[in-house]
């Protein structure tokens, strides 16, 4: 949001707070060109309302949480998919400009080529797991999302652009939705045990919120991405023992690395991917993209933020629905 209103936009922004917070933008709160509006992407009047207020979109909202995902398989479908379809159906019929905020793991299981994990293109085939595996339901309806917004392009002209986020993570990020940074720093900053989930062997990549928000607003300004999809992400990549690791040593934390069965944590039959890695030509072709910043800045400005504000690591939570926009 603020890189919108240091460009000049004003910003109207829509959130639930089911796991987002109102201090994360609490600074703001003074600017006339801000408002902040409570609600829920679910909330068809209020959704019709607040779309005739805006020139153009950016669609963020989606249930949160792989634990989410395993408890509430319905809550997450109905979030990812009905929120979506109403957002674009609006933005359709205002002719509005969208972004829709997808995800890496639409690319589901990473396929092993003669001991190749390679970097995942954006028209890379997906691998899902069996049908009765809930891991890959989060997976099939942000997939689906995108096959919505590209139907109602080719129908009803809406110009819309897709993004697929890999890892972001930065400042004012909580870890009590599974994701693994604000996690790890929280419990080092604590003391407490980094819980590894696996073997820890399995690598991602981390991308800063500063370059994914760039990555974003530079392709909702740029005509020739619209009608496509694109990867927002760092290529360079980490285990989850190494990231341990690194948050470790660079708090100086006398924590702990444990390993937990993934079966422990999200029941029999849980599937993760070995590797995921984005393949970024397509964005740096158009837009000549390279992230500035590294996991050191990453872990540096997540453990600046944590040590500000105090905050007491908490148990994992019963994840709720998050439809935050």
């Amino acid at each position: 949001m603020e890189r919108l209103l240091d460009s000049g936009h004003r910003v109207l922004a829509v959130d639930n707070f089911s796991t987002g917070r109102r201090e994360n933008v609490a600074h703001l709160d003074a600017r006339p060109d801000f408002e902040l509006i409570e609600g829920d992407i679910l909330d068809y009047p209020l959704m019709e309302e607040l779309m005739s207020r805006c020139d153009a979109v950016y669609h963020l909202a989606a249930a949160v949480g792989v634990k989410l995902i395993m408890e509430e398989p319905v809550e997450t479908l109905t979030t990812n998919v009905r929120g979506t379809e109403i957002v674009l159906e609006l933005a359709a019929r205002a002719r509005k400009k969208l972004f829709l905020a997808s995800t890496s793991e639409v690319y589901g299981k990473t396929l092993e080529n003669n001991g190749d994990l390679h970097a995942l293109t954006e028209d890379e085939d997906r691998t899902l797991g069996a049908t009765s595996r809930k891991r890959w339901a989060y997976a099939c309806s942000k997939a689906l999302d995108e096959f919505l917004a590209l139907a109602y392009r080719e129908e009803r002209g809406l110009e819309v652009v897709i993004a697929r986020f890999f890892n972001t993570v930065g400042p004012r990020q909580t870890g009590r939705y599974g994701m693994v940074v604000p996690s790890f720093v929280r419990r080092a900053l604590a003391g407490e045990d980094l819980l590894v989930h696996g073997d820890g062997k399995q690598s991602r990549s981390f991308t800063h919120v500063a370059d994914t928000v760039w990555a974003a607003t530079r392709l909702m300004e740029t005509p020739e991405a619209e009608g496509e999809v694109y990867n927002i992400g760092n290529g360079k990549e980490i285990t989850i023992n190494e990231l341990a690791e690194r948050v470790i040593a660079v708090t100086g934390s006398s924590s702990r690395i444990v390993h937990v069965p993934y079966e422990q944590v999200y029941g029999e039959g849980f599937e993760d991917m070995r590797r995921r890695t984005p393949d970024i030509s397509k964005l740096q072709a158009l837009l000549g993209f390279e992230p500035e910043r590294d996991i050191e800045d990453i872990l540096g400005d997540v453990i600046q933020d944590c040590r500000g504000r105090q905050a007491p690591v908490q148990a994992e939570p019963q994840i709720r629905r998050a439809a935050a926009g």
